[in-house]
């Protein structure tokens, strides 16, 4: 089971204000929870729960510390096609 970060950040679809975004997922809810938790992210922003594509934003310093915690760096391509396979599984 693993947790994954995206690159939206480095695009400018993942620019929010002045901040830079990016996408977190993981292989199961109760991983993405962990994590959120881990790197202070409230659950009450989880994304789409229950669903394929269930995720959280967060902010490059957050992703920064997912990092530090184990979450591996994917693009968002790679990102997009785990969400697919989630939804044929």
């Amino acid at each position: 089971m693993t947790v994954y970060v995206d690159d939206m950040h480095r695009t400018p679809l993942g620019q929010y204000g002045r901040m830079k975004m990016c996408h977190m997922i993981a292989d199961s809810t109760d991983e993405l929870l962990a994590m959120a938790d881990k790197i202070g992210v409230a659950r009450r922003w989880i994304q789409k729960r229950g669903t394929a594509n269930e995720h959280f934003d967060i902010a490059t310093r957050k992703r920064a510390l997912a990092v530090q915690h184990g979450a591996v760096e994917i693009t968002m391509r790679q990102l997009a096609m785990k969400c697919r396979d989630k939804k044929k599984a």
